[in-house]
């Protein structure tokens, strides 16, 4: 039986790199989309290919696929990660995001690689705030209003994938994504090991969250299961938690007695986020903070309906937020982080 071939592009990401472990888990022939300069330390299987993909030129990019085509056939399946999620400028929002992504589309279309499935990695983002009054789920039927440069600039690749017509698409929009290596619930952590923590606004944000390895797990089983055409399903454990449920199990397994707890106001918030990002215009440099993260800091629902989920993938996650967390933490301290 012939290997299955699969393209996952931003592999050397945090997402990225648990994508290609869980291909390579699976038997697949894995082609990691990277950049030249990207770190590849995560990336150590021998088996691995790699590929930079010039999204900018859409000539050069089909005449590659093309070439990989002719020589090694055809990718089976294609997972489309690669995405911009802070810049200095955001216009590159739209061009990363959007424009790279139609690129791609249209050039394994016209160098006649259509895979049997293309998966997008999107956003809990692309539908923009929540109720905050009932705090009712978000569902997948709910209008997508955006209500920032990142979520609307990946809403435009969600609308563009649909309308194509070559091939099965599915859409996966997981909420907070963590796990080991990850940088920004990192900060969080770090900063109650050190004994301190401080969370945005009065009232407790709610709060959903999908281990990396469940993430994985769902993107593989949806190009696999040969009935999952044209979906879009958001990625979630099922469970919901606070802002202050989340710090206090961290603090838990950390085993800090005692941790500095307080609460911002939004609008300090907003002045803190408005400087960093700033600071980082000033030195070119694409911070945590900035105006896009205030609006997400902002927002105090982030629960989302995963019934569709269950029902057709039988998802039912491995990691709840306390044996990932556990890992999580385990791995940065190995690695030195802690």
């Amino acid at each position: 039986m012939q290997m299955k071939k699969i393209l996952i592009t931003g592999a050397s990401g945090f997402i990225g790199g648990f994508l290609v472990k869980e291909a390579l888990k699976r038997g697949y022939q894995v082609w990691a989309g990277v950049r030249a300069k990207s770190n590849k330390d995560q990336l150590n299987d021998p088996a691995i290919r790699f590929i930079d993909l010039p999204y900018h030129d859409p000539e050069k990019l089909t005449a590659l696929i093309q070439t990989v085509k002719e020589q090694e056939g055809a990718w089976d399946f294609v997972i489309h990660n690669a995405g911009l999620t802070k810049t200095t400028d955001k216009k590159n929002f739209d061009l990363v995001n959007a424009t790279y992504t139609k690129n791609l589309i249209e050039s394994l279309h016209q160098a006649d690689c259509v895979p049997q499935k293309f998966l997008l990695m999107s956003s809990l983002s692309t539908f923009g705030k929540g109720d905050e009054v009932n705090f009712t789920p978000i569902r997948p039927t709910d209008p997508q209003n955006p209500d920032t440069v990142y979520g609307s600039s990946k809403l435009k690749g969600e609308n563009y994938l649909r309308k194509q017509t070559w091939f099965p698409y599915v859409i996966l929009r997981p909420t907070g994504v963590y796990g080991p290596g990850e940088k920004d619930y990192f900060v969080e952590i770090k900063s109650i090991s050190t004994g301190v923590d401080f969370a945005a606004g009065s009232m407790p944000q709610r709060i959903t969250f999908i281990y990396v390895k469940d993430l994985a797990r769902v993107a593989m089983d949806a190009l696999e299961k040969e009935e999952i055409r044209n979906k879009e399903y958001f990625v979630s454990d099922g469970d919901a938690y606070t802002d202050e449920s989340f710090a206090r199990l961290i603090q838990q397994i950390l085993g800090k007695k005692f941790v500095l707890r307080g609460r911002i106001p939004l609008w300090v918030v907003r002045i803190a986020c408005s400087c960093s990002e700033s600071i980082g215009k000033l030195f070119n440099k694409s911070m945590t903070l900035n105006s896009d993260k205030y609006i997400i800091l902002k927002q105090r629902n982030w629960i989302c309906d995963i019934s569709s989920l269950q029902d057709d993938l039988n998802f039912v996650p491995e990691y709840n937020l306390e044996k990932g967390l556990k890992e999580a933490i385990k791995w940065y301290k190995e690695n030195g982080w802690l």
